[in-house]
């Protein structure tokens, strides 16, 4: 019985995943009470002393935001938070990130000079900032001189042609490889991923074992291993297996070359 309502549940939100890009079913029904919401508010706001004329041209109806917590993806918000501390207490005058969030590089310029490597590139004038075109598969740096590496959530998505790459089953392997090429001895990178149960969810990504991560970067040593489990709880220094049976956890990884 359970193993039919699991299935159930998976076909429901396949089809649900499939329909999403056009129109997410999902958010549409729960907009429904929020647009009675918001036309309440509109005439009980026209009626107030000193309300400004709203014109229906001028409208711009946002619809589920009156939410009782904060809503976060728990995945970026922890990664950031423990790549940002590690960089900063490493002391590093300069710092390389590749294709990891905008607003993690963009709050480390405050903390050192930052390059941000992406094959979108950020343009953008800001102090401390560098940016280049580049592919995480050939990265524009000479090997062995890069002492400050970090990259984010993004090995998992090398190969699925997502962001207009090439289509390669083999990317993240050699995602992982080139970051470890560019990494001068005794230099730190930060890198996180998907892990848990190995699969391709294909073009959104793939999902990891920890124990392929550490085969993809056998040729360097692991500092810390740290991740989020299903229940977005962080756990700091876990061991190796403890994301095994995972559906989508997040592997935190600090390694280092010797």
């Amino acid at each position: 019985m359970i193993k039919f309502h699991n299935r159930a549940y998976d076909l429901g939100y396949l089809c649900y995943r499939w329909v999403k890009p056009v129109i997410d079913p999902v958010k549409a029904a729960r907009s429904l009470p929020g647009y009675a919401r918001y036309w309440r508010d509109w005439f009980r706001y026209g009626r107030l002393e000193g309300a400004e004329h709203i014109a229906l041209i001028d409208s711009a109806p946002l619809i589920g935001e009156n939410t009782a917590v904060t809503a976060f993806d728990r995945h970026y918000f922890h990664q950031d938070i423990w790549a940002a501390r590690k960089i900063k207490r490493s002391g590093a005058e300069s710092h390389v990130d590749v294709g990891s969030r905008i607003e993690l590089v963009g709050f480390l310029t405050v903390i050192c000079n930052v390059t941000f490597v992406d094959i979108r590139p950020l343009i953008v004038d800001l102090e401390n900032y560098k940016g280049l075109s580049g592919s995480i598969l050939a990265l524009p740096m000479e090997s062995n001189s890069v002492r400050s590496l970090s990259c984010l959530h993004v090995a998992e998505h090398i190969g699925l042609g997502r962001y207009g790459d090439p289509l390669d089953p083999h990317g993240t392997l050699k995602a992982c490889r080139e970051l470890a090429r560019v990494l001068a001895p005794g230099g730190n990178l930060y890198f996180s991923l998907p892990v848990g149960k190995p699969r391709l969810c294909f073009n959104a990504h793939r999902i990891h074992s920890v124990g392929q991560i550490l085969d993809y970067f056998r040729d360097l040593s692991l500092v810390e291993l740290s991740g989020i489990d299903d229940e977005r709880r962080v756990m700091l220094q876990m061991e190796k297996s403890a994301l095994d049976n995972a559906d989508y956890g997040c592997g935190l990884f600090h390694f280092t070359k010797k």
